[in-house]
């Protein structure tokens, strides 16, 4: 009971301290509340961004391995001129890979063109992608069927002429009647429809997804378009089994079964490359390590004033309670009550200036943005709170050993 009786007690001499000197505590204390404004909301931002680029990025699937002719780079020199002989992806291989790799959950080969118009009567979608994929592609990319449904493995392996289309080409092409069993023409090709993907909606790159595509067969793709050495190239996906959480086992055996499909000898470079998704994540995550670190720069200095601050109200009011200090020695107060008690005034002010920080990033969320949803995390309110308490010990642990170690006759005589 008596630490509870030192918190409230602590808590009552801070708040007469914000009351009593309302201008020079809001000026001491603003230097925590712009410095865990701009942590804080450096980290907000910073978090939502990326939790938006991931989001963005997820229609390229999650535990996959591209194969490819060229590999993904992310800044740098490309060495363009390496990977320019090497050979596209072939059905051949990957007829192969899928009958011989054992550690993957489903294997496919997909290929894509953009800049197609889609039509159905006098309705067009201009600037459509379209994407021909082998029966594995929904375990390889998960695709939400809204309506209708995915291929079966007989119509993709006889290159039937259906499709699978996104919300808003169903929208532009059939706005008064469902999608499913229509007529869509495409390259001089008709298609039926049997199945609508869900709304995606707009990621932050302005890439293509779902919503702006039509899948049909890989097949069905090859007869419309010239798909090979000299046309357009296909890619290779293998999805990784649960048990392979690093996916090392099947980048292994992909690696090993395309070199002895390729004839390369052991000491031949690959003439392939194996893309994963978590190159990009990681690529992005260095980017948001500066800028977070950045943002510790910068909160770092103005805590760093809010902290000279709060040590600067502490030192005034152990001057101005001396008296009370000497009297509350005088009836049997313990030096570490003393100390304590200021220490907690100190973390008060501090965690006061820090809320109100948080509080003002907390309002900035709040305002719609087209781009991107801003939100505050619980972890980041921790963290203000956190780093807000750890400034008001450090600011005021010097105030209140000074305040503990006077000696009570002296401090009752002072005024």
């Amino acid at each position: 009971m008596i630490y509870l009786r030192l918190i409230a007690e602590s808590f009552r001499f801070a708040w007469q301290a914000l009351r009593a000197n309302m201008l020079r505590t809001f000026l001491s204390l603003l230097g925590v509340t712009i410095g865990i404004f701009a942590i804080i909301s450096v980290f907000t931002l910073v978090d939502s961004l990326e939790r938006n680029v991931r989001d963005s990025m997820s229609f390229i699937g999650d535990k996959v391995i591209y194969v490819q002719k060229w590999p993904w780079a992310f800044g740098g020199n490309y060495p363009w001129w390496k990977y320019f002989q090497r050979p596209e992806p072939s059905v051949r291989e990957f007829r192969l890979l899928e009958d011989r790799i054992t550690n993957s959950a489903g294997v496919a080969i997909f290929a894509s063109r953009g800049n197609n118009t889609f039509k159905h009567r006098n309705n067009s979608y201009s600037e459509a992608n379209l994407m021909g994929v082998t029966y594995d592609y929904n375990k390889v990319s998960e695709i939400p069927i809204l309506e209708g449904r995915y291929f079966v493995p007989q119509e993709v392996n006889a290159s039937r002429n259906v499709a699978v289309i996104g919300d808003e080409v169903a929208k532009t092409l059939y706005p008064q009647s469902s999608a499913i069993g229509q007529e869509l023409k495409v390259g001089g090709q008709k298609f039926v429809i049997i199945g609508v993907i869900e709304k995606q909606g707009e990621n932050m790159f302005g890439m293509p997804n779902f919503d702006q595509m039509g899948i049909i067969p890989y097949g069905s793709f090859a007869k419309m378009f010239d798909v090979g050495p000299n046309g357009i190239g296909s890619t290779i996906a293998a999805k990784g089994r649960d048990d392979d959480p690093g996916l090392q086992e099947l980048e292994y055996e992909i690696r090993g079964l395309m070199r002895n499909i390729r004839g390369l000898r052991p000491r031949d470079e690959d003439s392939f490359a194996m893309n994963r998704p978590e190159m990009a994540t990681q690529a992005i995550g260095s980017f948001f390590e500066v800028v977070g670190l950045a943002g510790w720069v910068i909160g770092g200095f103005a805590i760093l004033v809010g902290g000279f601050g709060i040590a600067n109200i502490m030192f005034v009011s152990v001057k101005e309670r001396t008296n009370i200090i000497g009297i509350q020695k005088s009836l049997g107060a313990k030096n570490y009550f003393i100390l304590f008690q200021f220490l907690f005034e100190s973390v008060f002010l501090s965690l006061f200036g820090g809320g109100i920080g948080i509080l003002l990033v907390f309002l900035l969320t709040l305002i719609p943005q087209e781009m991107m949803e801003v939100t505050l995390s619980v972890g980041n309110i921790i963290l203000g709170l956190g780093v807000s308490a750890v400034i008001g010990m450090l600011s005021g642990i010097i105030p209140a050993v000074l305040a503990s170690n006077l000696d009570p006759v002296i401090a009752i005589r002072s005024k």
